[in-house]
C-alpha cells in the first residue's frame, strides 16, 4: 500500500473517531454507549468478513 493511502487511512480513522466523541458528548450520552455501539459494529464486520 502505497504511502499517502495509508496516511489517508489513518486520517479518516482519527477524524472519524473524533467525529463520535463530538457527537456523544454533543448528545450528552455516556461514553460506555459508543464503547458499546463499537463492539456491536465490530462483531457484525466480523461476522459478515468470516466465511
Amino acid at each position: 500500500m502505497p504511502l499517502p493511502h495509508f496516511l489517508a487511512i489513518v486520517l479518516a480513522v482519527i477524524a472519524a473517531a473524533g467525529a463520535t466523541l463530538w457527537a456523544v458528548q454533543a448528545l450528552d450520552l455516556p461514553l460506555i454507549w459508543a464503547a458499546l455501539g463499537a463492539l456491536v459494529l465490530a462483531a457484525a464486520v466480523r461476522g459478515l468478513a468470516w466465511r
